[in-house]
């Protein structure tokens, strides 16, 4: 090599050495990037085009947005454009004339109580794509901070069922503070947020019971598609629980159901038929709250 390149041929070498060791540069080993276990479509509403199922069996991406009520998972939330509200009969309509009427909400109460009965409810939804919303009691979660944590990682939404299954209308206003209070600080203390969905138990409350949800920013829910799968009338009877569901449909039904050992084995039928007729699952993310 003649002599007068050679310091310009060093100076290349020692440029690109540089070069690969800068952040983006070449031979930077860029780590994974972090996903959730399962992972989601595109988040509700994002389509240009209207759909049948706008928000409907979507799990939003997660986003450091401070919407608590849409779960993604580890302590994550998620943000998703309200596209439904709640009516005074406690069914979902829609904000906008083009999302979808013939929606479902489903609810499943009295969690987390134990693995064998929750997983396979959890494993329906996830087939289904579907989300739901668990109100859980503040003594369960105690016994069993691992099944909301599982509830919290499969990018379900988490409730507030009050602590001990008490009437509100007939606790004190003391009591009532405890009640909802102790549950809200559980479930960000086990999983980094706080519910901000009520159903009380019975559908049960009075005057300062709806007061204080509403200074804690819970909306207030009870149902209006009781699948009375706590009857003894429907204990251990599967397809009675999805007859009763579907003997009352409606657009916008908002499901009562528990976590049931019959109710996990009838969930996967129930959501079929449901699919059948043309009905899509409302993600609890995009309903409009405090």
């Amino acid at each position: 090599m003649n002599r007068s390149l050679k310091p310009i041929a060093a100076l290349a070498v020692m440029t690109a050495l540089l070069a690969a060791c800068q952040p983006g540069g070449a031979g930077t080993t860029a780590g994974p990037a972090t996903t959730d276990a399962t992972p989601s479509p595109p988040p509700a509403g994002a389509s240009t085009s209207p759909s049948p199922s706008a928000a409907v069996s979507a799990s939003p991406s997660p986003s450091t947005s401070a919407n608590p009520g849409a779960t993604a998972g580890a302590g994550e939330q998620q943000s998703v454009r309200p596209l439904y509200k709640m009516n005074n009969a406690y069914d979902l309509v829609p904000l906008e004339a083009e999302t979808s009427k013939k929606v479902v909400l489903l609810t499943f109460d009295d969690g987390p109580k134990d693995t064998a009965t929750l997983t396979p409810i959890l494993d329906a939804l996830d087939k289904h794509k579907a989300k739901a919303i668990f109100f859980v009691n503040g003594n369960r979660v105690k016994a069993h901070p691992e099944l909301l944590k599982e509830i919290d990682r499969r990018g379900q939404t988490i409730g507030n069922h009050t602590w001990s299954h008490n009437d509100l209308a007939k606790q004190s206003n003391a009591e009532i503070d405890k009640e909802l209070e102790d549950v809200q600080a559980i479930v960000k203390e086990v999983v980094g947020y706080a519910p901000v969905f009520l159903r009380p138990p019975f559908g049960s409350s009075n005057a300062y019971a709806r007061q204080k949800a509403e200074e804690l920013g819970l909306l207030r829910m009870n149902w209006s598609n009781g699948s009375l799968d706590w009857d003894a009338s429907t204990k251990n009877k599967p397809q009675l629980v999805i007859q009763n569901v579907l003997d009352q449909l409606h657009p916008g039904s908002n499901i009562l159901m528990h976590e049931l050992p019959w109710t996990a084995e009838a969930l996967d039928s129930l959501l079929t038929r449901l699919e059948e007729q043309g009905y899509g699952f409302v993600d609890p993310a995009s309903i409009q709250h405090p």
